[in-house]
């Protein structure tokens, strides 16, 4: 936690001074007489030193610094909410649940990414043997296995090209011609 400044503690002081001043604002709204003639002038005298404090806070506080981060560690949308009567628990919650969707989805299609690569490559090094070291390289390098990976398609998407009769597996060379034909 920062230091805590003199002008902290100045400010500090005048937010009390506020708070009792307004203490003192009710205290004369409760007890206001209209026909007497010096409730009137303390509720006024009242109301114009809660100004008069309230100026002071406002002149103090914006000369203080801000925070190490330029303003208030609390996002905007979040202050917003609670003005609007809402539980900020509720907020968060809110907020990790579309975090946790958002990473769902971010997850889906880095997985569909990688099992698009396997595909690629496998169907490259059928169509092109004389490429298997560089599609083997490329693999490797964007964080498959390598060129054994390269070698056969992943399990999710062998059945892609094949029909409705069950097939796909096991064929070598002559699965990429059936996939060719039906795909």
């Amino acid at each position: 936690m920062a230091p805590v400044t003199a002008e902290h503690h100045e400010v500090e002081e005048q937010v009390k001074n506020v708070i009792q001043d307004l203490f003192q604002v009710m205290v004369q709204v409760s007890n206001y007489d209209s026909a007497g003639r010096p409730s009137k002038e303390a509720l006024a005298e009242n109301i114009q030193t809660l100004d008069e404090s309230m100026r002071k806070v406002h002149r103090s506080a914006s000369t203080l610094p801000l925070l190490p981060g330029g303003g208030p560690g609390i996002p905007s949308p979040l202050i917003e909410y609670v003005e609007n009567g809402r539980n900020p628990d509720i907020y968060t919650r809110e907020f990790v649940e579309l975090v946790r969707r958002l990473n769902q989805v971010t997850r889906g299609k880095m997985h569909a990414f990688r099992d698009f690569r396997d595909v690629l490559a496998h169907e490259m090094d059928l169509a092109m043997p004389e490429l298997r070291e560089d599609v083997g390289r490329v693999v490797e390098e964007t964080g498959g296995g390598g060129p054994s990976s390269s070698q056969a398609p992943p399990p999710a998407l062998q059945l892609q090209g094949a029909g409705g009769g069950g097939g796909g597996g096991g064929g070598g060379g002559g699965g990429g011609t059936q996939q060719q034909q039906t795909g």
